[in-house]
């Protein structure tokens, strides 16, 4: 059964990767609903959110063919219960329509939403949520004309205290220190 999955991939920012990352899920034929890509908490650590609806199973090995790529640190996956995320979204509307009637300015308060810039032509509204929410004004205000519409992809942190890379590579660190304190028993003995 397919249901909506967070990846997220972390890298250094090399170029390409975007693409080679694509590439992957455009072989397996999985359609991608938003990409994203930002800086990190992790200093030099660029992290790269997807969000695809598809099947747990082809989630596991799309994060496994990720994690192949060179310039992959590691990918994960989740779901969108163990992420907290949102998604922006940007309207514009005739100046013109939100001053002949109070309605347009109900409805924004109504979403939570907040007016960006008003020019005499036109008036640019900004609202942050999930995209249902962006969705649902966006139908609303569809009413009066909508001039132009965008949504950005989803950003996205996870429930857990501490980043999963983080724990990742806190784990690999203690295992390289195992070996290399072994390789010197070894040449010792």
């Amino acid at each position: 059964m397919k249901k909506e999955f967070i990846i997220t991939t972390y890298s250094e920012n090399h170029i390409g990767l975007t693409n080679r990352i694509t590439i992957i899920l455009t072989r397996r034929q999985v359609n991608i609903e938003s990409l994203t890509g930002s800086e990190s908490a992790l200093p030099g650590v660029h992290k790269i959110t997807i969000v695809i609806n598809e099947e747990e199973e082809k989630v596991k090995n799309i994060v496994k063919q990720i994690d192949k790529i060179v310039d992959v640190l590691k990918a994960f996956y989740h779901t969108n219960e163990e992420m907290i995320y949102q998604e922006i979204a940007l309207y514009k509307v005739l100046t013109k329509s939100l001053m002949e009637s109070d309605e347009i300015e109900k409805l924004i308060r109504s979403h939570n939403a907040r007016i960006l810039e008003i020019t005499p032509e036109y008036t640019v509204i900004e609202k942050t949520g999930h995209k249902e929410e962006t969705q649902e004004l966006f139908q609303g205000l569809n009413k009066f004309g909508v001039l132009q519409f965008i949504r950005s992809g989803r950003i996205a942190l996870t429930r857990s205290p501490i980043e999963k890379l983080s724990e990742f590579l806190k784990e690999r660190d203690e295992l390289l220190e195992k070996v290399e304190t072994r390789r010197k028993l070894r040449k010792a003995n």
